[in-house]
């Protein structure tokens, strides 16, 4: 067997979490972008995401001074010195946020006892899309890099570490700063990739019925407990309860914010009945 499949079938066996959300999110984007974008992505998506980290581990830009330890490369798929799962968790970590953006910045209609979710090209293009995206990517690193740091106590294994700890759960701000960067790149390239007519859908799915929106925000949702439970079971309640102030207060504003459209659109529903 060559030596790229052994390590990479390895990579699947090592983690196999990565791979079960990376099929969440292949469905999710086959019913919501179509799944020409949804392949299209991974791969574009994946090349980004591996560039930010090799230019960081290799000249600090974008994430700051941090290092990966190579303890499972005879285990697992590295590329030039970053593994190969960590680069492409981006993906789906992306998307996601992407799609929870976009989600939340669509408005609602009711038809036919039925709510619809009116998601348009002008939205899924949108500034307010792109920064929000970025900003709930950033939200997702929050809660996921302090764990991670601590992969040595759980199934990840310590593979990386930052030169000089910082404030925030021995995460230094400048990480986070990256996270920003390099989501505003990600969305973007989202974003883009919506405007390639050739990938599009042979009919677009809009509008959508509400629940078939949800996938993405799903995806998002799960991940976030993932590491939150993780983080539980390794014992760090300090910060496992910071990241459940972080996951209530997000779930609180959307649950709020998504009611407010439902009845919105009941209410509009009824002044044309």
């Amino acid at each position: 067997m060559p030596e790229t499949l052994r390590l990479l079938l390895g990579t699947i066996v090592l983690r196999p979490y990565v791979f079960a959300f990376l099929a969440a999110y292949i469905l999710a984007g086959c019913l919501h972008i179509g799944w020409k974008k949804t392949l299209a992505y991974i791969p574009v998506g994946y090349g980004l995401a591996w560039l930010s980290e090799f230019c960081s581990i290799n000249f600090g830009f974008p994430y700051g001074d941090y290092f990966y330890i190579s303890t499972t490369a005879n285990r697992e798929l590295w590329v030039f010195g970053v593994p190969f799962m960590d680069s492409l968790s981006y993906v789906f970590l992306s998307y996601c946020s992407y799609s929870l953006a976009v989600f939340l910045l669509s408005p609602f209609t009711f038809l036919s006892g039925k709510f619809f979710l009116l998601e348009n090209s002008e939205v899924r293009r949108s500034v307010r899309t792109l920064f929000l995206g970025a900003f709930l990517f950033v939200l997702l690193d929050v809660v996921i890099d302090p764990v991670a740091l601590l992969g040595d106590r759980w199934f990840l294994g310590k593979i990386y570490g930052y030169k000089h700890a910082g404030y925030y759960f021995g995460i230094p701000m400048s990480n986070f700063g990256g996270w920003l960067v390099v989501g505003i790149v990600l969305m973007g390239a989202l974003q883009i990739l919506d405007r390639v007519s050739m990938l599009a859908p042979g009919r677009l799915p809009l509008p959508a019925v509400l629940s078939s929106r949800l996938l993405g925000p799903a995806l998002y949702l799960s991940v976030m407990l993932f590491n939150i439970g993780v983080t539980f079971r390794i014992g760090e309640y300090q910060l496992g309860f910071v990241d459940l102030v972080i996951l209530s207060t997000l779930l609180v504003m959307t649950l709020f914010f998504t009611s407010y459209k439902l009845r919105f659109a009941s209410a509009v529903n009824a002044g044309r009945a």
